[in-house]
C-alpha cells in the first residue's frame, strides 16, 4: 500500500503487444483473484488502452461483496489510460493519446433519450468496455477493449498537466452533477449530505458550486475535517442526534431544502425524511442494491410532500462538463485521493475502499 502520488505517464513508447496480461478476476462471491488472462483482440472500429489508473467504485464493492453478478467478470470503471491500439477504421484516436473512457454510452434518440432518462435507455445498458469474460468495465486489468460505440462517443482525452489519478473522476463526477442537478439544488438553499466519503464530498462541493449552504454529516472525524477543508458550512458526527437541530437553526426550524444519501443503507431514508423540510427533496444516491428494500413513514409524502428522488450513473450530455471542472481543478479530485495500489494488491485495496479506516478516502488502483 502507498500514499497515491499523482501519475503523470511517460511519453508513449510503441512496443509489441503482449498476448497476456494480469487481471483481477472476480471468480464468485467474496473472491477476486489477480491472474493472467489473454490481452484482448480489438476490431476494425475499437480501441485498446493500457490502463493506467482506475478508482474503486462502491458499486463495484457491493457486487465483489454479494455477488450480484455471475462469475467470472472483470470489475472498474473509472478507468483513464493510454491508446496502445486501433483498429482500421478508427479515425478519432490513435496510439499515444492519454485518454478517459466510459463504459456505458446511450442511444441517443430513443424515448428514454429524448427525456434524457440516459441509463434507462436499453442501448445504456449494453457495457461497451471490456478486459474479457462478460464486460463489465474491465479498469482492474492491464489492458480494455473500447467497443466502437464508446470510442466514437464514450472517451475523452486528457490534458498533458491532468494526472490519470485525476482523470478517473470524470466518471464519478459526472454521475454526482446528474444526482445535483436531478435533486434540483439551487443558490440559496440549506442541503444536508449524508455521508462525507468520496461522493459524499464530490456532492457537497458540486452542491456549493450551485450556490447553497451545505452541512455535511458523517461519524467519521477525519471525513467531517476534510468536508469542512473542501468548503462544506459544517460537518455534523450524526451519532450525536445533533444533524436535524443544526439544520433547523439555519433554516428558521424548517429543515434542509435537500437531503443527499450518499451511504448504502436502508435507515438513511428515514434519517434524510426526519431532517428534509415539509416540501423538501430527498435523493437517493447509494441505494442501487438491487435486493434492498426501503420502508418510509407514508405521511412524510403523502401529508408533508416531501419528494423521494433517485439517480443513477451518467449522463452523456454532461460529459463535457464533468471533465472541464477536473482540468480546470475547480473541483480538487486530487484532495480526495487517498491511497493507491498496485493491481498485485487488488484485495488489499478492495479491503480498505469497503471497510475504510482513519483517513482514507478514494483507492485507486494502478494495473
Amino acid at each position: 500500500m502507498s500514499q497515491s502520488g499523482m501519475i503523470l505517464e511517460a511519453p508513449f513508447a510503441p512496443a509489441p503487444l503482449p498476448t497476456t496480461m494480469r487481471a483481477a478476476v472476480y471468480r464468485g462471491k467474496g473472491s477476486v483473484v489477480v491472474e493472467d488472462v489473454p490481452v484482448p483482440e480489438i476490431s476494425a472500429a475499437e480501441v485498446l488502452i493500457r490502463v493506467a489508473a482506475c478508482g474503486i467504485c462502491g458499486t463495484d464493492i457491493k457486487k465483489i461483496e454479494h455477488g450480484f453478478v455471475a462469475p467470472p467478470q472483470i470489475f472498474g470503471h473509472e478507468v483513464a489510460g493510454t491508446v496502445v491500439a486501433v483498429g482500421a477504421g478508427v479515425t478519432k484516436w490513435k496510439p499515444g493519446n492519454r485518454v478517459m473512457s466510459f463504459h456505458h454510452i446511450p442511444c441517443g434518440a430513443c424515448f428514454y433519450c429524448e427525456r434524457r432518462l440516459y441509463s434507462q435507455c436499453p442501448g445504456y445498458k449494453k457495457v461497451g468496455l471490456t478486459a474479457g469474460f462478460d464486460p463489465n468495465g474491465g479498469g482492474f486489468a492491464q489492458y480494455v477493449r473500447a467497443m466502437p460505440w464508446m470510442a466514437q462517443r464514450g472517451m475523452i482525452a486528457i490534458p498533458l498537466d491532468i494526472s490519470f489519478d485525476e482523470a478517473t473522476f470524470i466518471e464519478p463526477v459526472n454521475t454526482c452533477i446528474k444526482a445535483v442537478e436531478k435533486a434540483r439544488v439551487a443558490a440559496g438553499e440549506t442541503v444536508a449530505v449524508i455521508g462525507q466519503g468520496p461522493i459524499g464530498l464530490l456532492l457537497m462541493m458540486l452542491s456549493k458550486l450551485a450556490g447553497a449552504v451545505v452541512i455535511g454529516s458523517d461519524p467519521m472525524p477525519q471525513r467531517r475535517a476534510k468536508s469542512l477543508f473542501l468548503g462544506a458550512d459544517q460537518a455534523v458526527d450524526p451519532r450525536e442526534g445533533r444533524l436535524a437541530d443544526e439544520i433547523r437553526a439555519v433554516t428558521q426550524g424548517r429543515g434542509a431544502d435537500v437531503v443527499l444519501v450518499a451511504v448504502p443503507y436502508s435507515a438513511a431514508l428515514t434519517d434524510a425524511l426526519e431532517i428534509a423540510r415539509p416540501g423538501g427533496r430527498v435523493l437517493l444516491f447509494a441505494q442501487n442494491d438491487p435486493k434492498m428494500r426501503i420502508e418510509f413513514p407514508a405521511a412524510a409524502v403523502g401529508v408533508e410532500e416531501k419528494e423521494i428522488l433517485g439517480s443513477y450513473s451518467a449522463a452523456v450530455d454532461r460529459q463535457e462538463e464533468s471533465a472541464r471542472l477536473i482540468f480546470s481543478r475547480r473541483l480538487p479530485v486530487r484532495e480526495l485521493i487517498s491511497h493507491g495500489f498496485p493491481l498485485e494488491d487488488m484485495n488489499a485495496a478492495l479491503q480498505l475502499a469497503a471497510h475504510p479506516v482513519g483517513d482514507s478516502l478514494k483507492v485507486v488502483v494502478h494495473p
